[in-house]
């Protein structure tokens, strides 16, 4: 993992908590309404892979168990994980890429309506990801799996394919890199990996006829599953945002100048809202700023949020970095991962970090882009996410304008119960995420995602849940009032 040079550590502390009374007249319990948006109060759950769906991408017993622990807490909202569109093999990530998951993902609303008292609203977050595969070991990628070229053949005076590959193993890398062509060397240093500008590919070139279907599709088969609305997830390595990327260089119309980055973003909300019809929740999750070299800035995303709200989106969430571009080199076997690089960290900023420190990094960004809404007459809702664990800290955000909505991720999964407790006057309870980024490491692993707080508390309790390896609990004890 990227970490700033300085190297500071920071502490989460809190030793300063709103009574009820004072937490039932603060902004953050308040309720917020508009358009399709309605909110009981404005603390909000964002997406969160927690890796526990089945091979096939299905609802279990622990995908339920996740989301219900989470609703106890009852707070505003909360974003189902990122989930496929397409019924593709994917690992133990979600999929609503066919009819047959709205019987499961049914099973997650009613746990959701029931935990919270029906006061959480559920939303679903709706995600396209292009194929990547894993780091090849040398040998077998210039052995077995890289395609031999008249290039190949020419380079090294060989014909015969055997002998040529022996003879590619026996160069040096600096000797190699010259042979090889720069996307397969990438493929040998890096992992394969499909992008939004690969369009001499069929299945990319035809990316823009099939993707407003296929994610209108989805969200027909959310609102039948019951959600509330839906999220499309136009943030970080994948899909949506490498279109709305600057270093989308497309030449088809849906690349290169701002309108065209624009233009399959726009038309896959028209598609999704022509699908689900004008009174239903659909926003939005993109990036306040790349942090990559050539990519998209804070000004970009001023552009891409105001066209968005004109187009109608009833919330637009802000992140930031998380792109493939400045990730660190996987070992072999390991397939690259988009939060090791510097944007890596902007997204996910840890307690090691510089004078600007890890918390409330993405504040400035999202005020900006805010301010910029209202100016062109736009009330869009923006949720402001990053590093947030602090409840006068989230008051002041709102009062400030910098959001209407605070998300707390790491926070929520470090306590559950964080709005809830903080509600009823009992915000000293509070676990504090201490942003060690120890379930980011889970994540990276495709293992079970828990919090270092608490899995290992209680682990002999009759009803306690655990993870494959039995080492650890699934989900945050019950809060013991």
């Amino acid at each position: 993992m990227w970490k700033p040079a300085e190297r500071i550590k920071y502490q989460a502390l809190c030793d300063n908590w709103p009574s009820a009374a004072e937490a039932a007249q603060s902004t953050l319990f308040s309720p917020l309404a508009f358009a399709n948006l309605s909110l009981t109060n404005r603390s909000w759950v964002p997406a969160m892979v927690p890796w526990r769906a089945t091979a096939e991408g299905e609802v279990n017993d622990d995908v339920v168990d996740w989301y219900r622990r989470f609703a106890q807490g009852k707070p505003g909202a909360i974003v189902i994980e990122a989930t496929g569109i397409r019924d593709i093999p994917s690992g133990p990530l979600l999929r609503i890429g066919s009819d047959r998951y709205i019987d499961g993902l049914k099973r997650v609303v009613e746990a959701v309506r029931e935990a919270s008292d029906g006061e959480t609203k559920l939303y679903i977050q709706l995600i396209d990801f292009l194929p990547i595969r894993r780091r090849p070991e040398r040998d077998k990628f210039l052995g077995r799996f890289l395609p031999i070229t008249d290039s190949h053949r020419s380079q090294l005076g060989i014909s015969d394919e055997a002998e040529l590959r022996a003879a590619l193993q026996a160069l040096d890398d600096a000797a190699l890199e010259q042979v090889l062509t720069a996307k397969e060397w990438e493929n040998l240093q890096l992992g394969y990996r499909e992008r939004v500008t690969d369009t001499e590919l069929p299945a990319v070139a035809e990316l823009p006829s099939q993707l407003p279907g296929l994610f209108a599709d989805a969200a027909e088969r959310a609102r039948q599953a019951g959600f509330d609305g839906v999220e499309l997830h136009y943030a970080h390595a994948y899909t949506m945002a490498s279109f709305l990327s600057a270093t989308n260089h497309r030449t088809d119309g849906y690349g290169g100048s701002l309108a065209g980055r624009l233009r399959l973003p726009l038309e896959v909300y028209s598609a999704v809202r022509e699908r689900v019809g004008s009174d239903y929740t659909v926003g939005c999750r993109m990036l306040a700023d790349e942090i990559i070299d050539g990519g998209s800035r804070l000004p970009d995303a001023v552009h891409f949020a105001k066209a968005f709200a004109a187009a109608g989106m009833d919330f637009i969430s802000l992140s930031r970095g998380g792109k493939f571009d400045d990730a660190k080199q996987p070992r072999p076997g390991n397939a690259i991962y988009p939060y090791t690089g510097r944007s890596g960290y902007e997204c996910m900023p840890g307690y090691i970090s510089d004078p600007q420190g890890p918390f409330g990094r993405n504040v400035t960004p999202a005020a900006t882009i805010r301010s910029a809404l209202r100016t062109a007459g736009h009330q869009t809702p923006i949720v402001v996410a990053g590093g947030l664990y602090h409840f006068f800290q989230a008051e002041q955000l709102l009062d400030e304008g910098s959001g209407d909505i605070i998300g707390l991720a790491r926070q929520a999964l470090a306590d559950p119960d964080w709005p809830l407790k903080v509600r009823e006057g009992c915000g000293s309870e509070v676990r504090i995420c201490r942003y060690h980024n120890y379930c980011e490491g889970l994540d990276q692993k495709h293992k079970q995602v828990t919090c270092e707080l608490w899995d290992r508390e209680a682990l002999d309790e009759p009803d306690a849940a655990l993870s494959h390896d039995g080492k650890r609990r699934l989900l945050a004890p019950a809060w013991q009032r």
